[in-house]
């Protein structure tokens, strides 16, 4: 069963208790937090050896004030107790690593694969630390990359569209004029169409709505370029969900780095040069098909925790609670 933590102030209307005063009697003398033995260092780094697992997942979040921390998790934690291995502060490798080789190196040599993103930080951590893991990149980060660029050219053209709509209200009121819009047949002005295209490019084109493929009919033809984008991005996406075999899917990267190489899409440049350098980590999530959801899981139980505490005010303590229900 999920443990779900929950903050001493919702227990107010339920048990008629003062919330506050609870957290501190809660703090000072029901829990056991004051002799807890990571609670010297639990402000910069907490660390559970025995929860080291075959597979692990590590990724980074904000716990309070945009400072960022490094986590690790086991998943086959499956988000419960025994999932946390370890939450450090900041990203710089150097650092991370430290706190991580305190954990013993035969527990280490024992991890088997490790999810993350392309982040060179995160890649020095894995090899450094799980010298025998093999590194899978996150799909998902791959595919958000694709996705970014082709929002950066409906963006490009949307300011576009913006000042000349601006300019043509400027002109029709220099001759005195009434400014009256250009619409399609859906009834959208050229700004429109591309704001709210949005949703659509992020979604498959059999799961449009009617009027969506409406406006995907007149935007492609207005703008061929976002339309080549898509099915770039489209097609990304189809190797990753129908591709079986590793063998296949380095030959249809392959063609799909040609093609982003053949478009000529700047956005797209930063893509095709990132798969370059990790494409061996990108390939091997065609062994097991593993991701970084768990991670992202984890990440979303800690700040929904948190928004639940009304942010971290006391981080050692925050530590405490996390460590109780996940490590």
């Amino acid at each position: 069963m999920d443990s779900y933590p929950i903050s001493s102030n919702s227990l107010e209307k339920f048990y008629t208790i003062n919330g506050n005063l609870f957290s501190i009697q809660y703090k000072e003398h029901l829990s056991d937090y004051h002799q807890w033995d990571q609670k010297s260092h639990a402000n910069e780094w907490i660390v559970f050896p025995d929860n080291i697992g075959r597979r692990l997942s590590i990724d980074e979040t904000s716990l309070s004030q945009g400072e960022l921390y490094t986590i690790v998790t086991n998943k086959a934690g499956k988000g419960r107790k025994g999932t946390l291995i370890a939450i450090i502060k900041g990203t710089k490798a150097e650092e991370v690593i430290a706190i991580l080789k305190k954990i013993p190196e035969r527990l280490r040599s024992k991890v088997e694969e490790i999810t993350l993103d392309m982040a060179g930080s995160m890649n020095q951590i894995a090899r450094k630390c799980f010298p025998n893991a093999v590194k899978v990149v996150d799909r998902f980060h791959v595919q958000k990359l694709a996705y970014d660029a082709l929002l950066e050219m409906r963006i490009a053209h949307r300011w576009d569209a913006i000042n000349e709509e601006a300019n043509a209200l400027d002109n029709a009121r220099w001759e005195k004029t009434e400014y009256i819009p250009f619409r399609f047949d859906n009834g959208d002005t050229k700004k429109q169409l591309l704001a709210r295209s949005r949703y659509l490019l992020f979604k498959s084109a059999e799961k449009w709505t009617t009027s969506q493929k409406q406006r995907a009919t007149i935007l492609f033809a207005q703008y061929p370029d976002i339309k080549l984008a898509y099915d770039l991005t489209h097609r990304l996406r189809l190797i990753f969900s129908k591709t079986k075999e590793k063998g296949i899917a380095f030959t249809k990267l392959a063609h799909w780095y040609n093609q982003v190489t053949d478009s000529g899409f700047k956005s797209f440049n930063s893509i095709s040069a990132t798969i370059y350098t990790h494409y061996r980590e990108i390939l091997n999530f065609f062994d097991n098909r593993s991701t970084n959801t768990s991670a992202e899981s984890f990440n979303a139980k800690l700040k929904a925790f948190r928004a639940c505490l009304r942010g971290v005010n006391d981080t050692p303590f925050f530590m405490y609670r996390v460590a109780k229900i996940y490590a």
